[in-house]
């Protein structure tokens, strides 16, 4: 059961119909319903608590919750009841007709009192869910079927990549080879006297040149 937030107790609001007392000591939750037939009566005592959503429905009689009970949230009481001092009652729990000893403990969830209700809600919930199974067992069956005859869809093959081709050695030396020049200086008579010059500025090679001739 989705609840809403929670808020607090001095600030709860909850609504109140006809022959309801309800003690200051008493917190009760938002959303609680205290609802009381003409000719019947609600009392809700001392140190009472009441949880969120919980409606109190008094019919044909007095519907008393005695000091220090406790109703968890989305309790439900129609009828003429006594819900016993320090009494315990699990949250989203029907109680029709009948009394709560003090200091009893009621599961969550539990049917209190006329239990031709709950067999009649079993079954229809039963059948709904019988009836839901099936479907779904049928929409399975279906599923299987379309998914058994139709052909396998072919799977494309994979994606070769591009060929890349590789280079070949002998031309990748032969352009490294050409990328490199080789200047030839060709050196003629001139420049070798502008040498001999430079090495010799006072001209003692021509001299000793000239002397070792002549001798």
């Amino acid at each position: 059961m989705l609840m809403p937030l929670l808020r607090s107790v001095e600030l709860s609001q909850y609504y109140v119909s006809g022959d309801v007392t309800i003690d200051k000591s008493a917190a009760i939750a938002p959303g609680v319903i205290l609802h009381a037939d003409p000719g019947s009566r609600i009392v809700i005592s001392a140190g009472v608590c009441i949880g969120m959503g919980a409606i109190l429905h008094a019919r044909n009689g007095t519907l008393t919750v005695e000091a220090g009970a406790i109703l968890g949230a989305g309790v439900l009481i129609v009828g003429k009841a006594k819900i016993g001092a320090n009494a315990c009652v699990g949250a989203v729990t029907t109680i029709i007709n009948s009394d709560i000893a003090p200091q009893q403990v009621v599961s969550p969830a539990s049917l209190v009192g006329d239990t031709s209700r709950q067999v009649t809600q079993t079954a229809s919930s039963a059948a709904s869910t019988e009836a839901s199974t099936s479907e779904l067992w049928a929409e399975e069956a279906e599923s299987v079927a379309g998914a058994s005859t139709e052909p396998p869809s072919p799977t494309a093959p994979p994606e070769e990549p591009p060929n890349t081709p590789k280079a070949d050695e002998n031309s990748l030396q032969q352009s490294q080879q050409s990328s490199v020049s080789f200047q030839t200086i060709a050196y003629s008579q001139r420049h070798l006297n502008r040498l001999m010059l430079t090495l010799f500025p006072n001209g003692q090679y021509f001299r000793s040149a000239g002397q070792n001739g002549q001798g």
